[in-house]
């Protein structure tokens, strides 16, 4: 993998870059739309390429090492076999869905013992069966298995926590340099920055993890519920250390604003459920401002979902139609919606590239900061 940078605002941290990998080109800032256990919720691969414009998308471990399972993926040649993708995957290691099953799990040295949410059945995650599952998924870019610290936690946990997650990389590393991809197409292996809200401890782990040089990074263990602010500055205290020819993974973020913020302090690539999510019900995301569809307000708007006669989809929708399909439960009004929230994100993140190229990034961002937090 490579990441080249284009340009640099100068007012912010912000940058325009490009990562090649064997199943094409990522231009940066990038939103990965998640496809947890193959597939996009509501969209299918066809619209995720021509409509939403996906550069690349994500996976996750932990649900395709349960279903459809390892023999079935290696049978099928991989993930991009086995869902007929033919650009970037990046697979997160399932630490975070670990760590949501509080009540079924249990962390040890040698890794986490869990019972599956689907059916009870005892399983463990080991820092080196989670690169043997990723070598098996096939993924462009996986990540290294770590503890996604809670918040909130006292000092002492995180630190435990941010130490335990750094054992358990130099293990994912050893076996990760100690075997080779599966079907012709190089993998590369992003460390996470963990250490909750602490910033020494931010620091000390960025600096674990800038030192291990590889292709990239990730900062994991934010959006889980702390205050937004406490979020912005754990990546300015973590920027200040990862290098910077080097892109940089923001975790499970998250809404439009914080998007445009991270990207102006030197964030890369983001994934999200939200936008699906969300779409699923009702909220819609647009360039002046936050939209619920369900609203009586919409019931006789016959406009796109877009206030300037345009939706992001080829198919214009009005809201009043949309508004029908969600409330009357069709699945339909759910595709709809997805798909319009899908490519406002990758607009979104494409637009924040163009300004940062012509050097016009903190005067927009700014005043497209103020829109997105309009409920209309």
């Amino acid at each position: 993998m490579k990441f080249e940078i284009f340009a640099k605002e100068p007012k912010t941290k912000a940058r325009a870059g490009e990562i090649s990998t064997d199943h094409g080109k990522i231009q940066t800032p990038i939103f990965m739309p998640v496809g947890t256990v193959g597939s996009v919720k509501g969209v299918n691969q066809k619209d995720l390429i021509e409509d939403v414009k996906a550069q690349i998308i994500l996976g996750n471990t932990y649900h395709l090492y349960l279903r459809p399972g390892m023999e079935t993926m290696k049978m099928a040649g991989g993930l991009h076999q086995f869902i007929s993708w033919d650009r970037p995957i990046l697979t997160d290691s399932g630490g975070y869905q670990v760590f949501s099953l509080a009540e079924n799990r249990k962390l040890k040295e040698e890794g986490a013992y869990f019972r599956s949410h689907i059916d009870g059945s005892k399983h463990i995650f080991t820092p080196e069966n989670i690169v043997d599952v990723q070598r098996i998924i096939g993924a462009d870019i996986i990540m290294a298995f770590d503890e996604c610290t809670p918040y909130p936690c006292d000092y002492d946990y995180a630190k435990k926590s941010m130490q335990l997650t750094h054992r358990w990389l130099e293990r994912g590393l050893k076996r990760f340099d100690g075997t080779e991809p599966l079907y012709g197409h190089n993998q590369t292996f992003f460390p996470i920055v963990q250490g909750s809200v602490f910033r020494d401890l931010r620091t000390e782990s960025a600096k674990t993890i800038a030192s291990k040089e590889r292709d990239g990074y990730a900062i994991g263990g934010l959006s889980v519920g702390e205050p937004i602010e406490d979020m912005y500055d754990m990546i300015e205290v973590v920027n200040e250390v990862l290098p910077e020819d080097k892109p940089r993974y923001l975790m499970g973020v998250g809404t439009p604003v914080n998007i445009l913020e991270a990207i102006s302090r030197g964030i890369d690539m983001f994934d999200c459920v939200m936008p699906t999510r969300n779409g699923r019900n009702g909220m819609l995301f647009t360039k002046e401002g936050i939209i619920n569809i369900k609203n009586v307000k919409w019931k006789n708007d016959f406009s796109a979902i877009e206030e300037n006669g345009a939706s992001f989809v080829d198919t214009k929708f009005s809201k009043a139609y949309l508004r029908h399909l969600v409330n009357s439960g069709e699945i339909l009004g759910a595709q709809i919606a997805s798909l319009h929230n899908l490519s406002f994100y990758l607009w979104l993140v494409n637009e924040a590239r163009q300004k940062i190229i012509e050097g016009t990034f903190h005067k927009w961002k700014h005043g497209m900061v103020q829109k997105l937090s309009v409920r209309l």
